[in-house]
């Protein structure tokens, strides 16, 4: 049998989460939002539950440069090549500056988890390289953070098979 009729019909969900903390005597336990990163190739669909996206093929791709093809964006040299442009740098203090002022309000609207899309065109070199420094600058920033290469694998079967 029910305690408590809750109507919840007209509430935004910042108050029904407000109203079920109370109700239920629950507290918060994470005090930011929890952020997922996923790196993926645009020729292989963007995620579905991704609530941000950001394209990163104006980068120069390293897959033109022959000894960087059958590498990722996990390995130092093409990390390099990728982290060190000048665009990649300005790109990176810009996002992460948006994202730095956006999960906040997202969490004061009751989310507290944000999926990031980070796409190239095949997920392999420019988009993991920078799922991967964004991971780790939220982190140093405070946030749990989890990073997941979608398309890595599939990329380096298909270039294995050239």
């Amino acid at each position: 049998m029910a305690s408590a009729i809750l109507d919840t019909s007209n509430l935004t969900p910042s108050q029904l989460q407000s109203l079920l903390r109370e109700t239920l005597d629950l507290e918060v336990t994470l005090s930011k939002v929890q952020i997922h990163v996923v790196s993926f190739g645009f020729k292989h669909g963007v995620p579905a539950d991704a609530d941000l996206v950001f394209d990163v093929r104006f980068i120069t791709n390293p897959y033109y440069v022959p000894e960087m093809r059958r590498l990722t964006g996990l390995d130092a040299p093409v990390a390099k090549f990728v982290l060190e442009r000048a665009e990649t740098k300005e790109f990176l203090e810009r996002v992460e500056g948006l994202l730095l002022f956006l999960f906040p309000k997202y969490q004061q609207e009751g989310k507290h988890q944000v999926t990031l899309g980070i796409g190239c065109t095949g997920g392999q070199h420019r988009s993991t390289a920078i799922a991967d420094k964004i991971s780790k600058d939220l982190r140093r920033a405070g946030y749990l953070v989890t990073v997941q290469h979608r398309d890595i694998e599939r990329e380096q079967r298909r270039i294995a098979a050239i």
